[in-house]
């Protein structure tokens, strides 16, 4: 702990941690969306665990930082291009995660019938818990190699790591609450998870996509749907007030 009386230290603890709530983001909209589709009483604690989920991937993978380093290393060539494990772990997190948001786009698009909403419900907590388990990987890679990339003390990763998780348990259920009161919020969250996904898919063939880019453009579209339902909101208001005798 004699980082303590580092400064440095410090700094790099309150950067990383803000850096990783907001690495967190997508992953809190993909569990919240996942969780949407269960019944209420079970979604408070998928959503928890599926944080701890990705606390725990994220921890392991600090834990093993040597073998982190050598997922860098090329393990073979092709189509004229070097892949490492990194790279194959970013192109196959990409694809899941393109996959499933089409899918979660074609299910909220479609009528189900009275017997699917019920067994989908039935079905689903084991499903969710391990496609969050298998998305937390991903995330969690991206989020240790900016760790590692910013702080020299496993400790200090580690703090930053549950605090950023503590805050994201704080805020998962409220996002969730509001996407799920809001379908054109879940279909514009659905396509966040769609540009993340050819995000990853690109870096995983070595083409830098920045994230300012992606967050700019996700923050923008946020305010001006939220600025939409505010306005769909004060006319249904208006609306309700003319119809009134």
């Amino acid at each position: 702990m004699e980082w303590l009386s580092d400064p440095n230290a410090w700094v790099a603890l309150l950067t990383l941690t803000a850096l990783e709530i907001v690495l967190g983001i997508d992953n809190i909209i993909f569990i919240s969306i996942l969780v949407g589709r269960l019944p209420e009483a079970q979604r408070n604690s998928a959503r928890r665990l599926g944080l701890m989920l990705a606390m725990g991937s994220r921890i392991a993978l600090l834990a093993t930082l040597s073998w982190i380093m050598q997922l860098t290393a090329p393990l073979f060539s092709a189509f004229g291009q070097e892949i490492s494990g990194r790279d194959i772990i970013l192109i196959g997190g990409g694809l899941f995660l393109l996959w499933k948001s089409v899918h979660e786009i074609h299910h909220s698009l479609e009528m189900p019938g009275p017997d699917d909403h019920k067994t989908t419900k039935v079905a689903s907590y084991a499903s969710v818990l391990a496609q969050i388990a298998v998305i937390d990987i991903v995330f969690s890679l991206d989020s240790v190699i900016t760790a590692v990339g910013l702080a020299d003390q496993l400790s200090v990763m580690v703090i930053a790591i549950v605090v950023s998780v503590g805050v994201m348990m704080v805020a998962a259920r409220p996002i969730g609450e509001f996407v799920d009161a809001n379908p054109t919020i879940k279909m514009l969250a659905l396509s966040f998870l769609v540009l993340v996904g050819v995000t990853l898919v690109a870096e995983g063939f070595d083409t830098h996509v920045p994230k300012g880019y992606i967050y700019f453009a996700m923050a923008f579209s946020i305010v001006v749907e939220l600025i939409n339902i505010r306005l769909r909101k004060r006319h249904e208001a208006i609306r309700l007030n003319k119809d009134a005798p």
